[in-house]
């Protein structure tokens, strides 16, 4: 996911070097960037070569990026973000047969990390809390249900009673989101210099990573996230195409 992102109602200010230099390996990853790759596409975002220097070091250090014989990669963290980034921004729908992913909480007495690293994991899995400990979505995705192997998990398919369009109305803002990412697009089209581009380009794959990826049969008229995910995929060729020139 690209990161350094300011709020939608707001026009973006340009991203700091670090950011810049992170967002540039999201958005062409598998592809490995080098040094060059990197100074030369910092030139266009007005950062210096020195700068974008020092913020790829800081980024290494950290374990954001690995440096590989052919230049620098994603780590570990990141890899995990680009691919919740990815599965925003492509089509991973299956046709939905109505059926619920459900996950429910049977352990008690765990620590507060523990308490947050499973939200986080089932949030990155786009399921929604339903009540405290029930967390639930359709069943509609192709990727791995890898949270079912937590053991203080019972997970199950099933049927909702409820119907569904109601229970996908309490469980996601859909309206809001959809109103955000409207805004998102007018910005967009707003955005003339190759700064504001790249942080308008952050909000809108930010955005997209908090879609729920529904059903179309569940989602409200005129939903806006197809739009946005190709607005996205045009500006990462843009963007492949600025860090291999020259």
């Amino acid at each position: 996911m690209i990161l350094g992102v300011a709020a939608a109602t707001n026009e973006p200010a340009p991203l700091s070097a670090r950011s810049t230099v992170l967002s540039l390996m999201l958005g062409t990853h598998p592809e490995p960037l080098t040094s060059a790759h990197l100074r030369r596409a910092g030139q266009f975002f007005d950062i210096e070569p020195g700068t974008v220097r020092v913020a790829t070091a800081r980024a290494v250090a950290d374990g954001d990026l690995v440096r590989s014989d052919d230049g620098y990669r994603l780590g570990a963290r990141l890899l995990r973000r680009q691919q919740h980034q990815a599965e925003a921004v492509r089509d991973t729908e299956s046709p939905w047969d109505g059926k619920w992913e459900m996950a429910v909480v049977v352990v008690t007495g765990r620590s507060g990390p523990e308490r947050a690293a499973l939200r986080e994991s089932l949030n990155e899995h786009r399921l929604a809390e339903l009540k405290e400990g029930i967390w639930t979505r359709p069943a509609n995705l192709q990727r791995p249900r890898d949270y079912a192997t937590n053991p203080v998990l019972r997970t199950f398919i099933a049927r909702a009673e409820q119907d569904p369009r109601e229970l996908a109305e309490m469980l996601w803002p859909l309206p809001a989101w959809a109103d955000e990412a409207e805004q998102l697009l007018a910005a967009w089209d707003r955005a003339q210099l190759p700064a504001t581009r790249l942080a308008s380009a952050a909000r809108m794959v930010r955005h997209l990573a908090s879609d729920p990826l529904l059903p179309s049969e569940l989602l409200p008229a005129d939903w806006p996230a197809e739009t946005l995910r190709d607005a996205y995929l045009r500006y990462q060729e843009e963007l492949r195409g600025l860090v291999r020139r020259g």
